[in-house]
């Protein structure tokens, strides 16, 4: 018998560690860029797995490729070749034009393979290279050395000591960055468009400076893309906006649409200072994971499909941008690229997005008062106008 959701509650509630402030309703099927709940209510998805479901749900493709190649070897150790784990490195080294790919299993995991590398590399410089700047409002994952990374001080309550050598500049400031450099800075590790921080981009020549700055004191740019990669920015790596490349790049969310990957792309130089040993995975770039992969990487790339995220990416913006001016109380500013897009409130937004779940459309708010739209990047306008139409009717009544 199909368990109702309120048992389901209860099960959660008893069992599950109480991690997550979750919303009342149980998903159980999607379709394109539609999700179904267990009592079948049809909910357009504007959040997408959290920048996920790239090519939105139940992709035909997508799905085939994990299903054939489940009927074939879902896992056998990194200590022997697969075809799926050797295509899916080639192709990243190839988009990223950097020399080596390695995978694990998440975000935090891409980001932690990049720290320690990082370290590594530099040790061989010079053993007290160490210090990693990071940015405050940066989030870069949830273990103890990607949490110190993280420039949000709530996250680091109650799990000291945290590692050392990580300090913290304001993003877009590059005055407070090159007054904290030295010989002895290791990295700079930012997001190339901060996400969980409230959806902050990069001004001006800001990533140019910092790009001028690692090579000035010999610091490796490590630039976090885990949700602004994978064609969500209009290019397949957010940093191609802005004219920069970086030394280390990190992905995860996206990457295979669903399954759960990460990985972190460095070049041929600093690749040379890992040594079989020094890192390591059991699931990471299982052929599961990177068959997965590869029909994102088949897919996302091309020409049209990076288009149409522009396009309608554009489109939403004035969109937002127009409810903006109608509601400057509220509103008071659209911040973002492509299809990673923040709108700042003047109030807290929790119970606007709950509201908005109600009438059938799931987004996000982040950072306390940001809404944040990171859907499937096959969205179309009319869609768009769908999710605007049900926040429009729900935005009047928060209206001072």
């Amino acid at each position: 018998m199909k368990a109702t959701a309120q048992d389901i509650f209860e099960k959660d509630a008893k069992d599950y560690l109480p991690v997550f402030n979750r919303y009342k309703i149980v998903l159980d099927h999607g379709d394109g860029v539609y999700v179904y709940d267990n009592t079948g209510k049809k909910y357009i998805d504007f959040l997408g797995g959290i920048a996920v479901n790239v090519l939105g749900h139940a992709y035909k493709p997508l799905v085939d490729a994990v299903a054939g190649q489940a009927g074939r070897l879902i896992h056998c150790s990194n200590l022997y070749y697969t075809q799926p784990q050797a295509d899916a490195a080639s192709k990243l080294v190839e988009l990223s034009g950097l020399g080596k790919a390695f995978f694990g299993n998440s975000g935090a995991e891409a980001n932690e393979g990049a720290i320690k590398i990082a370290r590594k590399y530099a040790h061989g410089i010079n053993p007290g290279k160490s210090q990693i700047i990071t940015a405050w409002d940066s989030f870069h994952g949830r273990t103890i050395a990607t949490l110190t990374a993280t420039g949000q001080p709530k996250y680091h309550e109650g799990f000291g000591p945290l590692p050392e050598g990580f300090d913290y500049v304001h993003y877009n400031d590059i005055a407070e960055l090159e007054k904290l450099m030295s010989d002895k800075t290791c990295a700079v590790m930012l997001e190339t468009i901060q996400g969980e921080g409230g959806v902050y981009p990069p001004k001006d020549d800001y990533l140019k400076k910092v790009r001028s700055l690692c090579d000035k004191y010999h610091a490796l740019l490590i630039l976090d893309e885990i949700q602004a990669g994978i064609g969500r920015s209009g290019k397949f790596f957010a940093y191609e906006n802005y004219g920069v490349k970086p030394d280390i790049v990190t992905l995860a969310k996206g990457l295979a649409g669903g399954v759960p990957i990460g990985a972190f792309i460095v070049t041929d130089e600093v690749a040379m200072a890992f040594h079989a040993g020094d890192h390591g995975t059991t699931f990471g770039g299982n052929p599961l994971a990177c068959a997965a992969a590869n029909v994102v990487l088949d897919t996302v790339p091309r020409k049209e499909f990076l288009k149409n995220v522009e396009e309608v990416g554009a489109y939403f913006r004035q969109k937002l941008e127009d409810l903006q001016k109608k509601y400057p109380s509220l509103i008071t500013e659209i911040r973002g690229k492509g299809l990673i897009l923040g709108a700042q409130l003047s109030k807290p937004g929790r119970d606007i997005v709950n509201e908005v779940l109600e009438k059938g459309a799931i987004i996000n708010c982040t950072a306390g008062s940001v809404l944040r739209f990171i859907p499937p990047l096959i969205i179309t306008k009319e869609q768009v106008d769908e999710v605007l139409g049900i926040l429009a009717s729900v935005l009047p009544k928060y209206v001072d």
